[in-house]
């Protein structure tokens, strides 16, 4: 088995979903999923069939945000995983819907921090073994950091 790194690329003001599936239908119902949950939402999505043609099948309503999840896939290449790049909503607004889908197993990410994908490769084909998410912790949080985490959330309308 060799082990690889993806470093997923997510363009400004973006946000990255990445989850493993189990069905060739994953890529209709996660578009519904999506455009039933946020007004306004754009986004593409890239689903990798394991068996097969072993094609990666897209859909989106955003042509750049759909390609860019095409080749993020294609990369990635690990059978039954998905990849999903939103604008214009957050991950807090369609995780639910997403995870709510039947053919969804697993969510490894919802972020708009920098990703790597660990990805293990044997005779058979490629899986995801985990993400690196942003980055390490540099403390604990301290009263005033409390009170900052507290005012951004009402500032953005999250809390009252």
């Amino acid at each position: 088995m060799e082990t690889k790194i993806y470093k997923l690329k997510i363009p400004e003001d973006t946000n990255v979903i990445l989850g493993q599936t189990h069905f060739i239908k994953t890529a209709e119902d996660l578009y519904e999923a999506l455009v039933n949950s946020v007004p306004g939402i754009k986004f593409g999505l890239a689903f990798c069939e394991a068996s097969g043609p072993c094609l990666v099948r897209s859909e989106g309503n955003d042509e750049e945000l759909k390609r860019l999840a095409e080749k993020s896939a294609f990369q990635i290449g690990a059978g039954h995983s998905f990849i999903i790049y939103i604008k214009s909503a957050f991950p807090l607004n369609i995780l639910n819907a997403i995870k709510n889908c039947a053919e969804v197993c697993n969510i490894f990410c919802a972020t708009a921090n920098p990703v790597e994908v660990i990805i293990a490769e044997t005779d058979q084909g490629k899986g995801i073994l985990g993400v690196i998410d942003g980055f390490k912790s540099k403390g604990i949080e301290k009263e005033q950091d409390k009170k900052q985490r507290k005012e951004f959330l009402r500032k953005i309308g999250y809390k009252l």
